[in-house]
């Protein structure tokens, strides 16, 4: 066994760091319920924060004991973030492809958690955080590289895919392998909240990805707004301001299953 597989191994069997991954979900749970409590908000009518972490984690912000609170999401996310990257560590998968498909994804997941742990670091030390601006930004500084364009739009594409896969992985109930899912009447709420959860959050993935190509194809990084952007994006559809409101319940809903999820993840 290698240093790397033993040291991960080791961080596993810590009682202390499971309990801290496990409140990692609580909080990823409590961003999403509140993303999806903006959406809401603006397929009502609303004016409403933005939409995604930064928005919420503004709101996290000014709630009482609200640096407290930060703090415990810093730290949450941070832990979920390391157990994905020992998780890609031990993966033995006897299957070579599946292995590194696995690994791949986890440490893809682990980027996405540290990212937020991040923007909750720079919020709960006082500093400003945009996530949309911070997009924007991104999006600018790859199309002002050779072969901007065609970089941006694999990252959009990328982002779309993902969001393809959450999807996926809500219609075919794929989350419930990593769970142990109680029987009776919590079990099926699981279930349920996942399928709806994986689903309205796919959607808004997959739609930040579809900005992002729009600004490669129209040289406008302002077009590529992130997960905000998504979602203030379905209020413009034909029966728009329905699709943003399902949306953002589905995105409240993945909030809920994220802290089923907390209980019965498999660690």
């Amino acid at each position: 066994m290698t240093s790397a597989s033993a040291a991960a191994d080791k961080a596993q069997d810590s009682t202390a760091f499971r309990v801290a991954a496990r409140v990692g979900y609580v909080v990823l749970g409590l961003l999403h319920l509140l993303i999806g409590v903006i959406a809401i908000t603006i397929a009502t009518g609303g004016a409403g924060d933005s939409a995604d972490q930064s928005g919420a984690l503004g709101q996290v912000a000014a709630a009482p004991a609200g640096m407290f609170l930060l703090w415990v999401i810093v730290v949450g996310l941070a832990a979920l973030a390391i157990w994905q990257i020992s998780e890609a560590i031990v993966e033995r998968n006897p299957d070579a492809k599946k292995r590194w498909g696995y690994r791949a994804k986890h440490l893809g997941t682990a980027v996405a958690y540290a990212a937020i742990a991040g923007t909750a670091y720079t919020v709960a030390t006082g500093g400003q955080a945009d996530s949309s601006g911070q997009t924007k930004n991104f999006s600018a500084t790859l199309l002002a590289s050779p072969g901007g364009v065609f970089l941006l739009v694999l990252v959009g594409v990328a982002v779309a895919a993902v969001g393809v896969a959450f999807v996926v992985r809500g219609i075919t109930r794929a989350f419930l392998k990593s769970l142990s899912v109680p029987s009776g009447p919590a079990g099926r709420g699981i279930r349920v909240f996942g399928t709806v959860g994986y689903v309205a959050k796919g959607i808004a993935v997959g739609v930040a990805g579809i900005l992002f190509v729009v600004a490669a194809l129209t040289h406008d990084p302002n077009a590529a707004s992130g997960l905000d952007g998504a979602l203030r994006s379905l209020a413009g559809l034909p029966f728009g301001q329905i699709v943003l409101w399902l949306v953002g319940a589905g995105l409240v809903v993945y909030g809920l299953f994220c802290f089923a999820r907390s209980r019965y993840a498999r660690m």
